[in-house]
């Protein structure tokens, strides 16, 4: 399958690239998108990426407000609502969800997407995608599925069905890609294992997995992959700002973001300020092909460390060292240490013994206590996770054995941390 000459730019060129489609869009919106004319102005062209860092952030919080103030989609939508052919909407795990439309030329570009994250991944045309996904309002895989499908390859839709029927499905149909969740994948092995079905002797031998850290690198990784007996690809995407992130097949652990569709910045989460590459911040992305509800300097919210090196593929596209880290809103403060919660999941992963598990943050009298529930057989999990947090971590945890069943089970992201009167 052919890919974009694009995609091996030099930089320089990938740059100026970038700065004219930003420009183009601005002249195609600004006229037309009232959020957007409200924040720049009615005419604003940029010369350097140093106008583009000068200009003002766009936040989730904003664009929920602006919907609430202009019911029901806010003023960010650039043409007339008639024009629009898809509804989404963030999973609302943050509060309520953002409404979010795209025009059919929108939805072509988000196709588009999808068609180069799946040639990094190494795609042929007899490839067979299930998508273990509910097909409901969030966008989770809608474009995954419909990419897949342009590019020729047969596609099964696993919405609406048990975990047992998926792993039939997948089997009979000789799926060779699979889409969903790390957490869900996790899950399927899992139902594999109750229900005597060897997915390892299966045709899949590519997860695309998305919607939360942990497909990138660590324990969990290493599980699907052994599970599996396939390839894992950290794919990244939101439903406001689109899909543009993937690692490659020749360089595991670090995620292309797809620059020549989007313009990626690392902020300090704090001072804002812009850093360079190689230091840990905020994730910020402007989006260049979504012209019927643009982003520009969007905050994710996630954080990462950004590469600029050329990676082993030849594709001259920054990458995400490690996927996403975690969520910047997601810290704990705990024993005077700032702990993400993925760092937590990454020890309680080492530990293939345990099935499931949640882990119960409460703050009490100003001191932050946790408890790690888990499914396991092996009673002496509990001291041994407990000593292995507190020497990688450097605090203590209550370790708790549950009956086996007892915690949820997600399909989509999973929400294993429980945060109470947390302030």
């Amino acid at each position: 399958m052919q890919q974009s000459k694009q995609e091996y730019l030099p930089r320089a060129e990938l740059r100026k690239l970038q700065l004219d489609k930003l420009n183009v869009m601005l002249r195609e919106i600004l006229p037309r998108n009232a959020f957007y004319r409200e924040k720049f102005g009615d005419q604003l062209q940029l010369s350097s990426f140093s106008e583009l860092q000068n200009l003002p952030f766009t936040t989730k919080q904003e664009l929920l407000e602006n919907q609430k103030a202009y019911p029901p989609y806010g003023s960010i939508l650039t043409y007339p609502v008639c024009d629009y052919v898809r509804f989404h909407q963030t999973s609302g795990s943050s509060g309520v969800p953002l409404k979010i439309l795209d025009s059919a030329k929108d939805w072509q570009w988000f196709l588009e997407c999808w068609r180069m994250i799946y040639h990094a991944t190494g795609v042929r045309e007899d490839d067979v995608a299930f998508f273990a996904f509910s097909f409901g309002p969030f966008i989770g895989f809608w474009a995954g599925f419909e990419g897949a499908q342009s590019l020729g390859l047969r596609c099964i839709a696993g919405g609406g069905m048990s975990s047992v029927a998926r792993l039939r499905a997948i089997l009979d149909n000789e799926a060779t890609y699979l889409c969903c969740t790390p957490t869900y994948a996790m899950r399927l092995l899992q139902v594999a294992r109750e229900n005597n079905i060897d997915v390892a002797s299966s045709k899949v031998r590519a997860l695309v997995v998305a919607g939360e850290p942990g497909g990138a690198v660590g324990p969990l990784r290493e599980t699907l992959s052994r599970g599996w007996n396939a390839r894992v690809f950290d794919h990244t995407g939101m439903t406001e700002i689109g899909s543009l992130g993937i690692e490659c097949v020749e360089n595991p652990g670090y995620t292309h973001l797809l620059e020549t569709e989007c313009i990626p910045e690392i902020i300090h989460p704090e001072t804002l300020e812009v850093l360079p590459f190689g230091e840990e911040g905020e994730l910020v992305l402007t989006n260049l092909g979504r012209w019927g509800c643009p982003l520009i300097r969007y905050r994710t919210g996630d954080l990462a460390v950004l590469t600029d090196e050329t990676c082993v593929c030849k594709r001259t596209f920054c990458r995400m060292v490690g996927g996403i880290k975690g969520r910047k809103d997601d810290m704990i403060f705990i024993r005077g240490n700032n702990v993400y919660p993925s760092a937590i999941e990454n020890i309680v992963r080492e530990f293939a013994e345990i099935e499931e598990f949640q882990v119960e943050i409460v703050n009490v009298k100003e001191m932050t206590e946790i408890t790690i529930k888990v499914e396991c057989e092996v009673a002496e999990i509990m001291e041994k996770l407990s000593e292995i947090i507190q020497n990688k971590l450097h605090f203590r945890v209550q370790v708790e054995v549950v009956s086996r069943g007892s915690l949820p089970r997600f399909e989509m992201k999973a929400k294993r941390f429980v945060f109470k009167n947390r302030k």
